[in-house]
């Protein structure tokens, strides 16, 4: 192992003429130990998948005072690069919502045309009571909410990230809309929770504090985790 010791700011001294020279470092083996530089390994970089983060942004332009975007203002010209992986459900019962509408990418994932099936019917038994209360959050709470999935036919890694938003149609229903990035997804698989991730919102009329919120610059906030695989 090679140990340096720098000495302090001096000048270092001439060779030949053994005179002091200003404005040089002098250096000496020593005891500085190079293994404190050694590379450390870096965290793992979080995935990402094509789509959600582009949903979310829109999403976020269609936002009045803070508030729930309602469904006629969506434009599917602004999601054009991801419609094929976009959803929109209805909720019809406490932690349960109704496909509507979805892209051709979920329909190859699924096996079958999602339109008038529950949300669910993408989900392992065992994660539907977890997709349940998400929904709910979601759809009556208004909190956003991301999932990291696995599937069911693969060896327990993450293959996909759902995103799902609130939306209103009309002064009484609740829609979710959703965004399914996935990469290497088996056909027919069905998803298992890895990892859930909540935020809530605040429109312009939950107080004051939401109102000082919403006047800063609006980013995206951090996400609060409620629930990982690995815990």
């Amino acid at each position: 192992m090679i140990r340096v010791r720098v000495s302090s700011w001096r000048g270092a001294t001439g060779a030949a003429s053994g005179k002091v020279i200003p404005g040089r470092w002098a250096m000496d083996v020593g005891f500085f130990d190079f293994a404190r530089l050694r590379h450390r390994r870096a965290a793992p970089a979080l995935l990402v998948f094509p789509g959600p983060a582009e949903v979310r942004t829109y999403w976020e332009t269609l936002r009045v005072d803070g508030s729930v975007p309602d469904r006629a203002a969506l434009d599917p010209r602004r999601l054009g690069g991801v419609l094929d992986r976009l959803f929109l459900a209805e909720r019809i019962g406490k932690g349960l919502v109704q496909v509507r509408i979805a892209g051709s990418a979920l329909a190859d994932i699924a096996g079958l045309d999602l339109r008038g099936l529950p949300l669910s019917c993408l989900f392992a038994p065992e994660a539907r009571p977890e997709l349940a209360e998400v929904i709910e959050a979601v759809s009556t709470d208004e909190r956003l909410a991301e999932l990291d999935l696995a599937s069911d036919r693969g060896k327990g890694q993450q293959v996909a990230r759902l995103l799902l938003l609130p939306l209103t149609d009309g002064p009484d229903r609740r829609l979710v809309l959703g965004c399914l990035g996935s990469d290497g997804v088996p056909p027919r698989s069905k998803f298992r929770i890895l990892r859930r991730a909540e935020e809530r919102l605040f429109s312009a009329c939950s107080g004051p504090e939401a109102r000082a919120a919403q006047s800063t610059p609006r980013r995206h906030r951090h996400l609060t985790l409620v629930h990982s695989a690995a815990n």
